[in-house]
C-alpha cells in the first residue's frame, strides 16, 4: 500500500468520476485506475463501484476512506511540523480573543514575533462562542475567553478572575445599596454585552438557575459602552466589578445570592494534533505572564 493510492482514492470517491479526479490530480485517468485497482487487489475488497454513471464507495471503501484520510493528513502533519521545527520557519498561529480584557496581548505578539520572525500571526476580535467554536473546528489555535466554568473539551489557562457587579446612575433608586440581589434583577430593564459574549452567557445561566430569563433592554459591543449608558439612567448594567466601580458616573453595587464572576483564559484544544508553531505561543504566553 503506498500513499499516492490512498490519494488516488479519496479523490476519486470525492469526485465521484476517474476522470475528474486525474484531472484534479494532475495525472492520467488510467494510472489513477490501475493504482485504485492495485489497491482493491492488496485489500481483498472493492472498495469503488463502478456500475452506475458515477463512481461510488462500495461498504469496503466507506470504511475504508476514513483510514486513508488519516493516513494523508498524518503525513502531511508531519512534513508540516518538521518544517515548522527547523527554525518554525514556515510556521502559523491563529489567536482569538475577546473584545475588552486587560491583557497586553500586543506586547505578548511582538515579542513572540521577535523570537520566532517566521511563523506567520493572525489575531481576531470575536465573541465567545464563536471563538469556542473556532477553536473546536481548528480555525484558532488559542483564544482569550471569558468563562464560568471551563468548556469540557478546552484547556484553559487563568489570567483573571473577577466579581461581576450591578451598576446604575447616581439618581438611581438603588444607588444607596451596596448589594442587590440576583433575583431583584427580575424584570428590572438591563444593560449588557451583545449574546455570544462570556458576561451575558454567566448571566443568562445564573439567572436561568434561578428561574428567570434576563430582561436586556439595551445590548453593546464593549464593557465601556455598556457602562455609558447604565451612567445615563437606561437602566442596570451587568459589568466587570473592576469597570463597574472605576466609572465616575456609576454606582456599583454587589450581585449576591448568589455572587456572579466572570473569568479570562487562554484557551486550546484538548485533543488533537497542535502545530509546532501553536506549542511554541502557548509556552510563550504562560511564562509572559
Amino acid at each position: 500500500m503506498e500513499l499516492h493510492q490512498l490519494a488516488y482514492l479519496v479523490a476519486v470517491a470525492e469526485e465521484a468520476s476517474f476522470t475528474r479526479a486525474a484531472a484534479r490530480l494532475r495525472v492520467a485517468q488510467p494510472g489513477v485506475s490501475a493504482q485504485v485497482r492495485k489497491l482493491e487487489r492488496e485489500l481483498g475488497q472493492d472498495l469503488l463501484d463502478r456500475s452506475g454513471r458515477e463512481v461510488r464507495l462500495t461498504p469496503a471503501g466507506v470504511a475504508v476512506l476514513p483510514y486513508a484520510r488519516a493516513a494523508l493528513a498524518a503525513v502531511e502533519g508531519a512534513r508540516r511540523t518538521a518544517a515548522e521545527l527547523a527554525g518554525l520557519a514556515r510556521g502559523r498561529v491563529a489567536i482569538g480573543t475577546v473584545t475588552s480584557h486587560d491583557v497586553d496581548l500586543a506586547t505578548i505578539l511582538a515579542d513572540f514575533h521577535a523570537e520566532h520572525p517566521g511563523v506567520e500571526i493572525t489575531l481576531a476580535e470575536d465573541t465567545n462562542d464563536r471563538l469556542v467554536e473556532g477553536l473546536r473546528e481548528g480555525r484558532l489555535d488559542a483564544a482569550i475567553i471569558a468563562y464560568a466554568t471551563p468548556p469540557p473539551d478546552l484547556d484553559v489557562l487563568v489570567v483573571a478572575d473577577e466579581a461581576l457587579d450591578a451598576a446604575v446612575a447616581p439618581d438611581h433608586a438603588w444607588a444607596r445599596r451596596s448589594a442587590v440581589r440576583l433575583a431583584e434583577l427580575r424584570d428590572r430593564p438591563l444593560i449588557c454585552l451583545r449574546a455570544g459574549t462570556g458576561i451575558r452567557a454567566i448571566l443568562e445561566a445564573a439567572c436561568a438557575d434561578a428561574g428567570f430569563a434576563p430582561a436586556v433592554a439595551f445590548e453593546a459591543g464593549t464593557p465601556q459602552v455598556v457602562a455609558q449608558l447604565a451612567a445615563r439612567g437606561l437602566g442596570v448594567a451587568v459589568l466587570p466589578a473592576s469597570i463597574a466601580r472605576a466609572h465616575p458616573g456609576l454606582h456599583a453595587l454587589r450581585i449576591t445570592r448568589p455572587a456572579l464572576s466572570g473569568r479570562l483564559g487562554l484557551a486550546w484544544r484538548r485533543a488533537g494534533p497542535r502545530s509546532a508553531a501553536a506549542a511554541a505561543f502557548l509556552a510563550h504566553f504562560e511564562n509572559s505572564r
